[in-house]
């Protein structure tokens, strides 16, 4: 078992002090170090082989449903099957549905796992908890997003941070609890840098990367602040009292103001048009082309929110009524833009040689009633539901379980959402069973101990 744990007073098992911990944590949170890799790699905690794969988490918040689009089932009766017919795919075990016929030319290129299920409350907070830390929230513990847990373990490269989220946060679906997007009990300094703007407009630009002439004062005085923290030593930035207050995000946004590497990153616009056009003109393309930038210019880990909430806008949340959104709605706006934008990324990835080194894993917090209701749309369902992985070691083609007749339970190889994270944190080499500095003193593996990731698709 691999520990971290800032608050003990002796030399660890692998000779490493207090100190030692402090002054890895203090650079890593300013993204100057590698953070602890050397130290995890030391360890066996971290395979050097997987050292520079990356991962882009697409979380289609709202929730797909299985039946219409990644699980058809042709056979079932018309009320659960839908109104969209069946198609094949390059891959001889997939078959998809009409609405993503993108996704079918490049089938060999992901794998399906057809059996997710978990047993939480059907609302999407809960759902998003799980699937993006592996554990739901309890006892006023938040546990850190995998992606924020990866920015601990391994740090920055490249003048970048080592985790964008894009476009915004998940913002309002119901449930009024935290969603999972932060750091959680690792502290502020290990959040995502949040882009906080729509990719897809004329007039885009990352607020934090403005030039100080585009600020205010204050905030420009914020970030000289943090820059006589930063040119300090590290002795003098352990005894500042800015160290206990100061906002590491803030730290991270004014080095990356000066850096012409990562504004070149988030520069879409030296991207050639018929690019752009490809990955579709709208938030959810865009953010794909720019999540695709990211990981090529070396970050680590991007998740894309496809939607910020559910309510009055066309989404996932397909329940027929308003404020959400139809069957219809998903066919005409929600499924062309996403099919599109994926299967750009997808093969963009590959044929710039970079799927290999990148896991693209596309999550969401439940699945959809196998029965049509009577607002013609389908609720929540946590019973089973299908989500998928490419790249990063996953074999393309392959479905991994199985749904029942009706798609509304596993009837082969449960799959459950600590495994999906496992699953992550396995194709970005950490050793499941690496240890996180909890609150209280309270260690923490990465994902509950014992659980394993889904072989079966690597």
């Amino acid at each position: 078992m691999i520990r971290w744990t800032s608050r003990a007073s002796t030399q660890t098992c692998d000779g490493l002090t207090r100190r030692d911990f402090l002054h890895a944590g203090a650079l890593g949170a300013l993204g100057l170090t590698m953070g602890h890799l050397s130290a995890l790699r030391a360890m066996g905690a971290v395979k050097k082989d997987h050292d520079e794969r990356s991962c882009i988490m697409i979380f289609n918040l709202g929730a797909p449903s299985q039946i219409d689009l990644f699980d058809p089932k042709p056979d079932a009766a018309a009320e659960i099957r839908g109104p969209f017919k069946p198609i094949s795919t390059k891959s001889k075990d997939i078959q998809l549905t009409e609405l993503l016929p993108l996704h079918a030319k490049i089938a060999d290129k992901f794998s399906l796992v057809r059996s997710c299920n978990h047993t939480a409350a059907a609302v999407h907070d809960t759902g998003h908890q799980m699937m993006q830390t592996g554990r739901l929230f309890a006892a006023g513990i938040n546990t850190p997003h995998v992606g924020c847990a990866m920015q601990y373990l391994k740090g920055s490269r490249n003048e970048l941070p080592a985790h964008v989220l894009v476009p915004e946060p998940m913002g309002n679906t119901g449930g009024s609890m935290p969603h999972g997007q932060d750091a959680g009990f690792l502290g502020k300094g290990f959040d995502p840098f949040v882009l906080g703007a729509d990719p897809s407009k004329k007039d885009f630009k990352v607020p934090d990367l403005l030039p100080p002439g585009y600020i205010g004062e204050a905030r420009a005085n914020r970030r000289q602040k943090m820059r006589d923290i930063v040119d300090g030593t590290v002795r003098d930035f352990e005894s500042s009292e800015n160290a206990a207050l100061m906002d590491a995000n803030f730290a991270t946004a004014f080095k990356l103001m000066s850096s012409t590497k990562a504004r070149d990153a988030f520069d879409l616009s030296k991207e050639p048009t018929k690019v752009r056009e490809r990955y579709g003109m709208n938030r959810f393309g865009q953010s794909c082309l720019l999540s695709r930038r990211l990981v090529e210019a070396g970050v680590r880990f991007v998740t894309i929110n496809t939607f910020l909430t559910v309510f009055n806008e066309i989404t996932w949340d397909i329940h027929g009524s308003s404020p959400f959104t139809s069957i219809q709605g998903m066919k005409e706006a929600v499924a062309p833009m996403y099919d599109q934008g994926y299967s750009a990324l997808i093969e963009d990835l590959s044929d710039r040689g970079m799927l290999a080194n990148t896991m693209v894993c596309n999550l969401a917090e439940f699945g959809r009633t196998p029965r049509i209701n009577p607002a013609g749309g389908r609720d929540h369902w946590p019973a089973c539901w299908t989500m998928y992985f490419a790249g990063g070691g996953v074999q393309g083609g392959r479905v991994v379980g199985k749904s029942d007749e009706i798609g509304g339970y596993p009837a082969e190889r449960p799959v459950t959402p600590s495994e999906i994270v496992a699953t992550i944190y396995h194709s970005l080499g950490i050793d499941l069973e690496t240890v996180l500095p909890g609150p209280q003193g309270r260690p923490f593996t990465v994902v509950d101990s014992g659980t394993k990731p889904i072989m079966e698709l690597f």
